[in-house]
């Protein structure tokens, strides 16, 4: 005979779309859960200031099915959503565009919501990149309802790439939004990642989804990140924390984030490196690593 199926291979992968009113904005929230819900731990995703939610986190790539972080999360037996911050993907797109603080309260509207309708408790908080301001922020202020935070991808003052944005300041400046052509969101996989570690097919991909959904992207968290950081306070973080990037992020690096990861509050604290990705980690060659490190910690 053979063994049974575990429950989660058995149980359908389900994804719901969501949208709530909060802040003047509405808000669309993309959830993936396996099976029910009911009484499974929720992790919430704050993408960074690129892509929305599902284009950064549930990316479906024909024949190779493990680049969905949302679907491994919930494979994990996680409840997982990923809402689009004002300004990105199918959430309302304000004149003004969109600032750091504007994206946590938005962040909460959205935990208060999947809270409400999961009958209270608390979430985990997975945030990336510009996320991890934003999320951060709202770590700080209602460390009430986060469980453990996870900070991947988190740039400083002195980033390679925050540095290279600061020549194009002026150009932020002039309108809360900018076109990105299909080709432009192909180059966050480079810079000073080896083409060794990147997936021509996940790429294409990846830019196609962008481009589909992204066609204004607010240029306000440039402006917020070559203008105000650092933003986030480590002494204020009162919760379980995990550093996490690629080895060869342009955005993150040890020498950056070493003070930071030195001043957080909480005694339980862990800084993980991933080999052989860059900024774009879950969307690289360590992302099966990236994966399983940040499940493990969310499980602790």
């Amino acid at each position: 005979m053979s063994p049974a199926a575990p429950a989660s291979a058995r149980e359908a992968l389900n994804g719901i779309e969501h949208f709530v009113e909060a802040n003047g904005v509405r808000l669309r929230i993309w959830e993936k859960v396996t099976g029910s819900p009911d009484g499974k731990p929720i992790v919430v995703l704050a993408h960074g200031s690129a892509t929305a939610g599902q284009e950064s986190f549930d990316l479906q790539v024909p024949g190779k099915p493990t680049f969905s972080f949302m679907d491994f999360l919930a494979g994990e037996g996680f409840d997982v959503f990923a809402p689009d911050i004002r300004g990105f993907g199918r959430s309302t797109h304000p004149d003004g565009g969109v600032t750091t603080q504007e994206a946590q309260a938005d962040l909460h509207a959205v935990i208060s919501h999947v809270l409400t309708i999961r009958g209270g408790g608390k979430v985990n908080l997975v945030a990336w990149s510009w996320g991890t301001q934003y999320a951060g922020l709202e770590v700080i202020a209602h460390p009430d309802q986060i469980t453990r935070y996870v900070a991947y991808a988190q740039m400083h003052a002195a980033s390679p790439d925050i540095i290279k944005r600061r020549e194009r300041l002026e150009e932020f400046r002039k309108s809360p939004y900018m076109e990105i052509p299909q080709a432009g969101w192909t180059k966050r996989f480079a810079s000073m990642t080896p083409e060794s570690a990147n997936d021509a097919e996940v790429i294409a991909a990846f830019a196609a989804a962008a481009t589909s959904v992204e066609h204004k992207s607010p240029t306000g968290p440039h402006i917020d990140m070559t203008t105000l950081l650092p933003i986030v306070d480590p002494a204020k973080i009162t919760v379980p924390v995990m550093i996490v990037h690629g080895q060869y992020d342009d955005v993150a690096d040890v020498p950056g984030l070493a003070p930071f990861f030195a001043g957080l509050a909480h005694p339980e604290k862990t800084y993980t490196i991933i080999p052989d990705a860059g900024h774009m980690a879950h969307l690289q060659r360590g992302h099966t690593l990236l994966q399983r490190e940040i499940a493990a910690f969310l499980k602790r």
